[in-house]
């Protein structure tokens, strides 16, 4: 399978050599990109290096060996395109290990939840925890009723408008997730479980990373489907007993040593200067990791991909980094920030692709305003497919660092509406997204890297 898929991208990649005139201007390139993508010999690759990825590997949870085998496969066949200095750089990352879980609903009647436990969490230990439920719906509910929750296992169930405001929501129901353990611990309770960050659900439970406040126990935390936090609520507020079995087995290994994957088109005047574009190889250890982040970085590569096929080099250096241990708080991307900060003043910006790759609709970017008039020229390049739309925002925990110390960073826009719906949960597969749009965002992202690497001056900052 590895060598049928290997052979068929050489083919691609020296047909698309020997057919394909020499190029001078960046329209002209950014035309071609988008041609040999969406009509081209590069049609369908990226879909099919996601497919591979997700299906072959599946999830790829920091610490554990699948991640290695990702950065593995993904390197050989990087190395046999002849792209530039494709190497691994090591970086210490955690090893949490979910293990055998279970919520059981004993009163009003006997049922299974719809649980996953968070990461970070610790266990139940092996009888686990039987108590009564305590559901609030906020911190401040919490607060008044603290005294409630001694004892008891707390469910909080946030209400929010997620058809309107969909990111605001994620931002405000996550904030349960990550701190409602110790919050909860800090009335005397045993364990916490919260409310999904989801926009809909059909009976998933979506995962994430939780964090301890270490003034207080750690108390074992997991997420709940939407419709099982909704229904405890329910029993509530008819004054019905609630009691719950949960048993964790999580537990936190000693950390492990990872990799973020680089590869790079080097420049041809400017070679030292750089265009990075990435996403993160980590996923949670449920779906594929098709949408959160397999699709952000399989566009990430096939930037570098299409480049090398086109046989053109830009001024400056464009750059592909495939993160590791993004969901346990941007773990890889740190310690390669730290150890690159000498290429702050040459980097010309910062790419993450990591909120899906749907049908894209442009650039979300955050620099000074001179820098986004010079993205906004840029995006009419992109008028043929319709994806010329530049807004403020972008980012992503991976680049942050980056950001932080001034440089330009940018991120895929695209129609997620529904992102929130598979995130972290076992809907993320290859089934949510479709192969026209992934060439369509990697045609987006490899007409700004290009552009921008091409560009007689770094970005404004």
């Amino acid at each position: 399978m590895r060598w049928l898929f290997l052979l068929i991208l050489s083919i691609a990649s020296v047909t698309s050599r020997s057919i394909i005139p020499e190029i001078h201007s960046a329209n002209a390139v950014s035309d071609r990109l988008i041609e040999l993508v969406t009509q081209g010999s590069f049609r369908g690759v990226t879909y099919n290096r996601l497919a591979a990825l997700a299906d072959t590997i599946g999830p790829r949870l920091c610490g554990n060996e699948s991640l290695t085998n990702a950065v593995n496969w993904v390197k050989d066949v990087m190395s046999s395109e002849g792209l530039d200095n494709v190497h691994v750089e090591e970086v210490r990352i955690p090893h949490w290990v979910r293990g055998e879980e279970r919520a059981l609903l004993l009163q009003p009647r006997k049922t299974k939840l719809s649980m996953l436990g968070l990461g970070n969490s610790v266990g139940t230990g092996p009888q686990g925890i039987r108590a009564p439920v305590l559901v609030v719906r906020s911190f401040d509910e919490l607060n008044a009723r603290c005294a409630e929750a001694r004892n008891k296992i707390v469910v909080f169930n946030p209400q929010c408008d997620w058809k309107t405001k969909p990111i605001a929501c994620y931002g405000s129901v996550v904030g349960y997730r990550v701190g409602g353990a110790s919050s909860a611990a800090k009335c005397g309770a045993v364990a916490s479980l919260s409310r999904s960050a989801a926009s809909r659900s059909i009976d998933s439970p979506h995962t994430g990373v939780m964090a301890y406040d270490l003034s207080y126990p750690k108390i074992p935390a997991g997420s709940l489907s939407v419709e099982h936090a909704d229904m405890l609520d329910r029993f509530q507020q008819r004054n019905q007993s609630i009691e719950i079995l949960l048993y964790m087995e999580a537990q936190t290994l000693p950390d492990v040593v990872g990799y973020n994957l680089v590869a790079e088109v080097r420049g041809s005047s400017k070679p030292n200067e750089t265009v990075l574009v990435s996403g993160h190889l980590d996923s949670w250890d449920v779906g594929q990791g098709a949408m959160d982040d397999g699709g952000g970085a399989m566009i990430s590569w096939t930037v570098l991909s299409l480049l090398h096929s086109l046989n053109v080099r830009a001024k400056r250096t464009v750059r592909c980094v495939l993160w590791s241990c993004e969901e346990f708080g941007g773990v890889g991307a740190d310690q390669y920030f730290n150890a690159h900060t000498n290429e702050i003043p040459t980097m010309s910006i910062v790419m993450e692709s990591d909120l899906g790759v749907f049908h894209p609709q442009g650039l979300q970017f955050q620099g000074r305003p001179q820098a986004q008039q010079i993205i906004q020229t840029i995006s009419n390049q992109l008028a043929s497919i319709n994806a010329t739309q530049v807004v403020s925002g972008g980012g992503g925990e991976d680049i942050s660092p980056w950001m932080q110390r001034g440089v330009p960073g940018a991120s895929l826009l695209n129609d997620n509406w529904d992102y929130f719906a598979y995130h972290h949960s076992n809907g993320d597969t290859m089934n949510v997204l479709n192969s026209t749009d992934v060439d369509l965002a990697a045609a987006v992202w490899a007409v700004y890297a290009f552009s921008i690497a091409d560009l007689d001056d770094l970005l404004p900052r």
